[in-house]
């Protein structure tokens, strides 16, 4: 299947993958996919092939511009050594009702060095065929030239004020040469590691002694959302958190217990994993090879809301994407929206979000929104290289809307 010229993103290709999951190579859960140009720091990619057999597998990287479109640079032009290389760790699944292949891979390599800054595609191919592409995914390389000095607030807009959090920050970029901030930085702001709502190319507002000032009161600001929601099936065999029934037809299915809208409720502070999951499985001895698959029945409590737009169960588990898989179906015998997904072993947070007719998310029916909700937020600062003419990472901060100002 070709990609054509689009944005790359996070997609799967084939509907047998399952469970891709990028992080950071290290023992901590990171799911922001980053490492510093120049460094040892390696990325894991893991991802499950439902069918019992292994298939011969190649990935190769692409540079991206900011707005993740194929750059003007050749892979030759960032990547020291092989441009394609090989998936060879593969294991089968054991004493699991869904049968499947896992693969994993660690890179980049000593054999294929990344020479630039900047946004990443990951691509994962079958037999050499860069056609036939199984599963993208977004990483970042970042060449730190820059200190980023961040506060997140209510907003200042009264309208917004105990709805949506504000992102306040500057860059000092001293020792660094910008001719021309105005035109060649660019800010981007993710909220929970996610790409669908992220503010993009977000320009300085100021300039002052080698400093930009991003000091918006519209521009910066992001929905609070609410706390997640969450349920535990790392153990199939016994009580789990927000399951009121297991059962056993022809793969493992797991009911989750009815949940309401909590758009018109006060907000309630409890500690989440901001929409994350935590692949793990504590009924067998081995976490990759025996984590099985289970059919996980979602279940909201709703009026029919089809007039307005389309509900989704939404998070990390869904790629931060409104994919079909995740609609939700309304019963009006039940009066409840329902949604089977296979899932592997996990703890899973999510929110379930309305789609408009407009195609935008709206969380006022469903979870609301508070200025108060703990987010955790990424700043990647670009900026267009004068010599080569692409988009490099000179700047990034890690921030949570509940840190003191840093």
């Amino acid at each position: 299947m070709a990609y054509g010229q689009r944005a790359y993103d996070n997609t799967c290709f084939d509907d047998k993958i399952a469970t891709v999951i990028l992080q950071k190579n290290i023992d901590i859960y990171d799911p922001v996919p980053i490492i510093n140009l120049g460094s040892t720091e390696s990325l894991k990619l893991s991802f499950d092939m439902l069918d019992p057999q292994n298939e011969f597998l190649n990935y190769s990287v692409i540079h991206c511009d900011r707005n993740w479109m194929p750059s003007n640079l050749q892979p030759m032009d960032y990547v020291n050594g092989n441009t394609m290389g090989e998936i060879t760790d593969f294991k089968f699944s054991t004493n699991t009702y869904q049968t499947y292949t896992h693969y994993s891979l660690n890179f980049p390599t000593d054999e294929m060095a990344i020479t630039k800054s900047g946004n990443y595609i990951l691509k994962v191919f079958r037999n050499f065929d860069e056609e036939d592409i199984l599963l993208t995914r977004r990483f970042m390389v970042v060449d730190i030239q820059t200190k980023i000095f961040t506060s997140i607030r209510s907003a200042t807009v009264p309208e917004f004020r105990f709805s949506h959090q504000e992102v306040d920050f500057s860059v000092n970029y001293l020792g660094f040469d910008i001719p021309n901030p105005f035109l060649d930085v660019n800010v981007t702001i993710l909220q929970n590691n996610s790409w669908n709502n992220a503010i993009k190319n977000l320009k300085p507002q100021f300039v002052n002694n080698n400093e930009l000032s991003f000091n918006y009161e519209i521009e910066n600001l992001l929905p609070g959302t609410n706390e997640f929601r969450f349920f535990d099936i790392r153990s199939l065999r016994f009580f789990s958190n927000n399951v009121i029934k297991k059962y056993i037809d022809s793969v493992q299915n797991v009911v989750l217990r009815p949940e309401e809208s909590k758009a018109y409720l006060n907000y309630v502070r409890w500690i989440d994993y901001n929409g994350k999951r935590d692949i793990f499985n504590s009924d067998g001895m081995n976490l990759v090879e025996d984590g099985d698959y289970a059919l996980v029945h979602f279940n909201f409590k709703s009026n029919n809301l089809q007039d307005i737009g389309d509900v989704f169960v939404y998070g990390e588990l869904t790629d931060w994407q409104l994919k079909d898989k995740f609609k939700m179906t309304y019963s009006s015998e039940l009066n409840m929206y329902t949604c089977p997904v296979l899932l592997k072993q996990s703890y899973y947070n999510y929110h379930f979000v309305l789609r408009d007719k407009q195609g935008n998310i709206d969380y006022t029916f469903t979870e609301g929104n508070h200025q108060e909700t703990e987010n955790d937020y990424t700043i990647l600062v670009y900026h267009k290289n004068v010599f080569y003419g692409y988009d490099e990472i000179i700047g990034l901060a890690y921030r949570n809307s509940n840190t003191l100002k840093n």
